[in-house]
């Protein structure tokens, strides 16, 4: 176990690759948790630090440059890590330079895999083999925390945007209709990852016809000939975005994307670390390791007998696993996953109940009377929601059974279709917490909501920011503590003045 008395300063070293990167969120997120008071630090190279830039769980990025390649340029990392004066270094990279850097610069306690021959320079070698290696990444990286004694518990990766991210990438898709389909044809590790550009074309081709919708194409800087090759077969709704953004641009481009068609690869991690729903095509690699996770998702892929072969080229020079990939195979997947329903969201306390600030008692329940008028919201096809934040499970002063038992009272009286909660609170940086759309995309997965024709109901910014973040209309409901927002697209007096302005924009 970590050494509680020491575990002032903690400098992570992380891994090299964008999926990879996304891939050892949960267990970042995992030791904040267990030392919420600590100093944390992430070493990571320029080219996945914009993965973590916005990320609460760590307090310092330390970029790996080029300048500290070679024996010396290690030497000089080693010395500035040495003035970091870290108490503990956690080895998420299982190179063997990453466990030399650490015990050079003189941390005392080094934890990591015991691999590459680096055991005898690390305090807690974790043994490395056998089932370990057969686990999902994510539980990869989770496995070598609980064996130094936290408390990993699973959560999915999350990539946080700023409301002012979300508005730029939306404001630079907005010539397009929707529903928007993303195709990222790329994959860096190497062709044999890589389904064929002629064929996401015809998928695209088909999206366009049946949805009257738009497709836009992505791709690093060393895939815009891959890139082009779909563009050039596709005549109109589509935008050519390959080569054009930053890393930092992409991840919220991919976020207001309606479904995303993607081959195994660093996009495709970003999209599930978003809530986008995905169809992943996988032919040389294999989904139980490093498919996507979260529940809307689909892989795409076909049993045979050479794959996963988890080679860079195909040594069969016939590329099978991918030619056995049809186009009709991806676009059942994206018929499957495409949001087709509209929803009203509604906090609860405070918007269709009174804030008791902390409701725990039925004593205190007393739902507002206008609550009867949301059937004609019903009546004019929406699917009716509630979300809402409980903090007070996490401070213990809400029981948690009352709450599900509340909500309970909305679908089986009222005839809400669902009722989502968080339970944590402010300090825990999840993403299911308002304003963070946690809880929209759950509802979007379950339901297939289609988030950007749907509306949320609250009485707090909280909600405001909510709607802002997916793109929905917010609505701020005069029935709480807080009477304006600058955040809201309209204001009601009450319930029924809810219902008179969604269906007057209908």
């Amino acid at each position: 176990m970590l050494n509680l008395k020491m575990a002032e300063n903690i400098l992570i070293r992380g891994v090299n690759w964008i999926g990879d990167a996304v891939m050892t969120m949960p267990a970042i997120r995992a030791l904040r948790k267990a030392y919420p008071e600590s100093k944390i630090s992430l070493l990571v190279k320029p080219s996945v630090s914009p993965i973590f830039e916005r990320d609460p769980n760590i307090d310092e990025i330390m970029l790996y440059e080029e300048r500290f390649s070679g024996i010396f340029g290690k030497l000089r990392l080693a010395m500035k890590l040495r003035r970091g004066h870290f108490s503990n270094a956690i080895l998420l990279q299982n190179a063997f330079d990453a466990a030399l850097i650490t015990f050079l610069a003189g941390i005392p306690e080094r934890i990591g895999y015991s691999r590459d021959g680096r055991g005898f320079l690390l305090t807690k070698p974790i043994p490395s083999g056998g089932d370990d290696r057969k686990a999902h990444h994510i539980d990869y990286y989770l496995n070598l925390f609980k064996a130094a004694g936290i408390n990993a518990e699973y959560s999915n990766p999350w990539i946080y945007l700023s409301i002012d991210e979300r508005l730029s990438a939306r404001d630079k898709l907005s010539s397009l209709k929707r529903p928007i389909l993303g195709i990222n044809p790329g994959a860096t590790y190497g062709s044999s990852k890589r389904w064929f550009p002629e064929r996401f074309a015809q998928v695209a081709n088909w999206f366009i016809k049946e949805t009257d919708g738009s497709v836009a194409i992505f791709g690093g800087r060393n895939e815009v000939d891959i890139a082009e090759e779909i563009d050039k077969h596709i005549n109109e709704n589509k935008i050519f975005l390959a080569g054009m953004t930053s890393l930092r641009e992409l991840i919220p481009l991919i976020s207001e994307c309606d479904v995303f068609v993607t081959n195994d690869s660093g996009p495709m991690h970003i999209a599930y670390a978003v809530g986008t729903p995905i169809v992943a095509i996988f032919g040389s690699t294999d989904p139980d390791l490093t498919g996507p996770v979260g529940g809307n998702n689909i892989v795409v892929k076909t049993d045979l007998a050479c794959s996963p072969c988890f080679e860079r080229t195909c040594k069969n020079n016939d590329m099978k696993c991918m030619y056995t990939v049809t186009p009709e195979d991806v676009y059942f997947g994206v018929k499957e996953l495409l949001p087709v329903k509209k929803a009203v969201f509604f906090d609860r306390d405070g918007t269709l109940c009174r804030d008791a600030d902390y409701l725990n008692n039925w004593n205190d329940f007393k739902v507002f009377p206008e609550i009867d008028s949301l059937n004609e919201l019903k009546g004019k096809g929406f699917v009716l929601i509630g979300v809402s934040n409980q903090s007070g499970i996490s401070r213990g002063i809400v029981d948690e059974q009352f709450v599900k038992e509340v909500n309970q009272v909305f679908i089986d009286k009222y005839g809400f279709d669902d009722f989502y909660y968080c339970p944590h609170g402010p300090d825990e940086n999840c993403s299911c917490r308002k304003p963070e759309p946690g809880m929209l995309l759950s509802a979007r997965a379950d339901h297939r909501i289609n988030l950007k024709e749907s509306y949320v109901v609250g009485d707090k910014d909280a909600d405001m920011l909510l709607a802002k973040a997916v793109g929905a209309k917010g609505i701020l409901i005069k029935t709480g503590k807080q009477q304006e927002s600058a955040h809201a697209d309209f204001a009601a007096d009450n319930l029924k003045d809810v219902v008179d302005l969604i269906i007057s924009h209908e």
